[in-house]
């Protein structure tokens, strides 16, 4: 799998995670779904992905997007 697809598994995995933890723990889980639409939004404009980072750290293939 290159590096965009796994930033956007990622992104999507944590997204229905938090979804979940909204639904069935507690509503201030919204936060966190928040927070991430505001990461994506910011590395949509910077170019700077935190979790892409962490991944070419962790070996993952480059890909074209980042």
């Amino acid at each position: 799998m290159s590096l965009d697809r796994s930033v956007l598994a990622f992104a999507g995995i944590m997204v229905l995670i938090s979804v979940v933890l909204t639904v069935w723990v507690s509503p201030y889980f919204v936060w966190f779904t928040v927070f991430i639409g505001l990461n994506l939004l910011q590395s949509a404009f910077t170019g700077f992905c935190p979790a892409a980072a962490i991944f070419k750290r962790l070996g993952v293939k480059p890909g074209t997007a980042f």
